[in-house]
């Protein structure tokens, strides 16, 4: 089988950082941490799209509990690789939090601006209580100091893609975490 041209470009672009094998395990490990802690209930695992859908949807098949999945949206990226520090709200949840257990799933933790915005505005919804899962935690990239309860591996600052999360909405179909190597 060959290789799409376009797909040749995209592994010149990036070096991989963590394998579908090594994601695969680490999201199931989180998924039973996740399960252990939380046993009993029916939580709502919340994505932030776009970037974590794929990571919610692994989480919650590796989670062995009855979960409910709900999306919202914002933009603080742009088309840039770093936040314009100003985040908005796009896409709402359709559910009500409140009295839930909520575990909001990120695919990277970095600035913590807009996980600092999204924990505001769900703490007012008054969850039963509120985790933050994340695939990637750039602890080194933090502005605001903001709790991670679940993260699958601790990175610099690297620009990551793949796995769902992109650059300019390129990459976010690599089944791998990878670093974008500059042009």
């Amino acid at each position: 089988m060959t290789q799409s041209p376009s797909m040749v470009q995209t592994e010149r672009d990036v070096r991989m950082m963590f394998s579908a094998e090594q994601i695969a395990e680490r999201v199931r490990e989180m998924g039973l941490e996740i399960a252990r802690d939380l046993s009993g209930s029916k939580p709502v695992f919340v994505s932030v799209l776009k970037g974590a859908c794929m990571f919610q949807c692994d989480l919650a098949r590796a989670t062995p509990l009855d979960v409910e999945l709900d999306f919202l949206a914002v933009a603080s990226y742009g088309n840039g690789k770093t936040s314009s520090g100003n985040v908005r709200l796009i896409h709402d949840l359709r559910a009500d939090i409140g009295g839930r257990h909520v575990v909001l799933c990120e695919g990277v933790v970095d600035s913590g601006l807009t996980l600092s915005f999204l924990m505001d505005m769900f703490r007012v919804r008054n969850p039963a209580s509120l985790r933050v899962a994340t695939l990637l935690d750039k602890v080194p990239c933090r502005k605001i100091a903001v709790p991670v309860d679940y993260a699958g591996w601790k990175i610099g600052n690297e620009f990551v893609v793949g796995y769902g999360m992109d650059a300019a909405e390129r990459y976010r179909n690599l089944p791998y975490v990878g670093v974008l190597q500059e042009a």
